[in-house]
C-alpha cells in the first residue's frame, strides 16, 4: 500500500470514527440535542446502534434550511452545553428569517485548526491583522478575530453588511452601492495608514481589488492575505497572486461559512492552472460533489455536481445538506486526504440567479 493510500484510509477510519462519537452524544438522552432527540422519537430506529460508519448517514433525511429559521434557538444548544455561554450565527437574510446556528467553542477550535496551515513567513506570529469585511451577526469577525489572537496579533476591524448591499443592487441602486463600497475601503486604508503593525489582511475578492486600486499592500507590509467570499474564480486567483499582490504576497484563498466551518485551499501548484480547489476539515464536516438529481449520489472526479454539507461536532450536527453551490469533484492530496472540491460558484439549477454583492 502506498504512503498515499494509507493517508487515505486513515482519514476514512478516523472520520467513521468521528461519525460515530458525535451521533451517539447528539442521539444520548443525557448530553443530546433536544431538535434531534425530539425528532427521531417517531423513526422507529436507533442511530447510536444503526450508524456505525460516515456512510450510515444516508440513513437521515436531507437536512433542511428552513429548520434554522426561527424558532427557539435552545432546542440546538446540546444538552450537554446549557449552561455554557452561547452565540448565535447568522446566516442569509437578505430576503425571509436567516438561518441561525448556536456556537459555543467551534468558530474558535475551526480557525485555530486553520491556523496550523499558515505559513509564520507570511503570517508572521505577532502580527496584526485587519479584517476588511461582514461582522455583525455572523460569525466571521468573532472568528478573524480569534485567528489573530491565537497567533499573537491585534485585530483591526472593518465591517460590510453584505445585505445593504445585495438590497442596493436589487434595487438598482448601483451609485449607492458604489458609495458604500468606498465608504468601507477607505475606512481600511484609514487603519492601514495609522497602524503599521498590520500585516496580516483577511476581505472579500471584490475588496480586496478595490483596496488594490488605491494603493500597494507591499508597500503598506503586508505580507499574507487570507481571502473569503463567493466566485473566487481561477481567473481572479491568478489576477490577485500576480497583479493585486504583485507576486509578493502570501495569498489564501478560503471557502467557509456559518454552517461548516472552513474550507483550506489546496497547497498553490502552478500545475493546478490556478483552480481554486478547496477541502473541507475532516473529520468535524464534510463536503461531497453530488448529482443534482440523484444528491444521494457521489459524481466522478472531474465532473461537475451540487456541494452537499455535513457537519459533525459536538455543538452542530447537520447531515447531508444540499449547499447553495456547485463545483468539481477533485482527488485527495498529500496535504488533505479526502476529497475536494473545486472552482465552487452558485448552483446553477436555481431558478432565480444568486445576488453576491461586494461580498
Amino acid at each position: 500500500m502506498s504512503s498515499n493510500s494509507e493517508k487515505i484510509e486513515n482519514a476514512k477510519i478516523a472520520l467513521d470514527r468521528h461519525t460515530r462519537e458525535i451521533v451517539q452524544w447528539h442521539f444520548d438522552p443525557a448530553t443530546g440535542t433536544p431538535f434531534w432527540l425530539d425528532h427521531a422519537k417517531n423513526w422507529g430506529w436507533d442511530p447510536r446502534t444503526e450508524v456505525q460508519c460516515y456512510d450510515d448517514l444516508d440513513k437521515f433525511e436531507f437536512f433542511e434550511d428552513e429548520w434554522l429559521r426561527g424558532g427557539d434557538v435552545r432546542r440546538w444548544v446540546p444538552k450537554a452545553f446549557a449552561n455554557d455561554p452561547i452565540y448565535t450565527f447568522e446566516t442569509g437574510g437578505s430576503t425571509g428569517v436567516p438561518k441561525s446556528r448556536i456556537n459555543i467553542n467551534d468558530f474558535r477550535t475551526d480557525y485555530e485548526l486553520f491556523s496550523q496551515t499558515l505559513s509564520d513567513a507570511s503570517f508572521p506570529r505577532g502580527g496584526d491583522w485587519l479584517m476588511l469585511g461582514p461582522s455583525g451577526p455572523r460569525r466571521l469577525r468573532l472568528a478573524v478575530e480569534h485567528l489573530c489572537q491565537h497567533r499573537g496579533g491585534i485585530c483591526f476591524c472593518v465591517d460590510m453588511d453584505p445585505r445593504w448591499v445585495v438590497k442596493l443592487i436589487k434595487s438598482s441602486r448601483l451609485q449607492e452601492m458604489h458609495e458604500y463600497k468606498e465608504h468601507v475601503v477607505n475606512q481600511g486604508l484609514t487603519l492601514l495608514r495609522a497602524h503599521k503593525g498590520i500585516s496580516c489582511l483577511f476581505t472579500t475578492p471584490k475588496l480586496l481589488e478595490a483596496l488594490c486600486e488605491r494603493v500597494s499592500l507591499v508597500e503598506c507590509g503586508i505580507k499574507g492575505v487570507f481571502c473569503g467570499g463567493t466566485q473566487l474564480t481561477a481567473q481572479f486567483h491568478r489576477f490577485a497572486r500576480e497583479e493585486l499582490l504583485e507576486g509578493k504576497i502570501d495569498f489564501v484563498p478560503t471557502y467557509g461559512n456559518t454552517l461548516m466551518g472552513l474550507a483550506c485551499h489546496k497547497p498553490f501548484d502552478p500545475a493546478d492552472n490556478y483552480s481554486v480547489i478547496y477541502h473541507p476539515p475532516s473529520p468535524r464536516a464534510m463536503i461531497e460533489v453530488v448529482d443534482p438529481d440523484s444528491p444521494r449520489n457521489v459524481v466522478e472526479y472531474g465532473q461537475v455536481g451540487r456541494a452537499r454539507l455535513t457537519t459533525l461536532t459536538k455543538e452542530f450536527f447537520m447531515p447531508r445538506f444540499l449547499e447553495r453551490d456547485e463545483g468539481v469533484r477533485t482527488r485527495p492530496c498529500d496535504a488533505y486526504p479526502w476529497d475536494g472540491i473545486a472552482d465552487v460558484r452558485p448552483f446553477s439549477g436555481f431558478a432565480s440567479p444568486i445576488v453576491e454583492g461586494v461580498y
